[in-house]
């Protein structure tokens, strides 16, 4: 019987050690799974920096991108308004110039008509001038033969007590 006891006392160490064998190896296989999933976890992690880098990466990459589009757009309008804007100054200043033409025209026609004017008043000056200067000649000589009348009177008819005197006259 000692067999028996033996077997039945090696039974319970048989289970025993089947149960420490299967609890070492629920031990190693939550092991390797604690170590699988903390590799996975490094994995992702990595990964995740990795697509945050090329997320950063790529975001630099179409702002840099759309800000090319943009500026390309933006030159495009602002050649645009400069041309719209050359032609806007083209034609006010042909119109301010064809308006300063008109004026210029109007001012020169205004001078050579206050310029004719002036030549007329001065015409009519010198005409009036000259009819006084015409008049005064008359009178002069109206009073120069006068007194060469008068003087000739004295002088051969009557006077002879009298002396001539120039200022007698007057």
């Amino acid at each position: 019987m000692p067999d028996k006891r033996r077997s039945q006392a090696a039974a319970p160490m048989e289970a025993e050690d089947g149960l420490l064998l299967l609890q070492s190896q629920a031990l190693a296989e939550e092991e390797a799974a604690k170590t699988k999933g903390e590799m996975l976890t490094r994995f992702l992690k990595d990964k995740l920096a990795k697509e945050e880098r090329s997320s950063t990466l790529n975001l630099q990459k179409l702002s840099t991108q759309w800000r090319a589009v943009l500026r390309e757009t933006k030159d495009k309008e602002l050649r645009q308004d400069i041309e719209i804007l050359s032609q806007t100054f083209a034609r006010v200043m042909d119109c301010k110039d064809s308006s300063l033409a008109t004026d210029l025209e109007e001012a020169e026609e205004q001078h050579a008509q206050a310029l004719r004017s002036h030549l007329h008043n001065v015409d009519r000056l010198l005409q009036l001038q000259r009819c006084r200067l015409t008049c005064l000649e008359e009178g002069y000589d109206a009073q120069l033969e006068a007194l060469k009348t008068e003087f000739e009177a004295e002088r051969y008819g009557g006077g002879e007590g009298q002396q001539w005197h120039p200022l007698a006259v007057l």
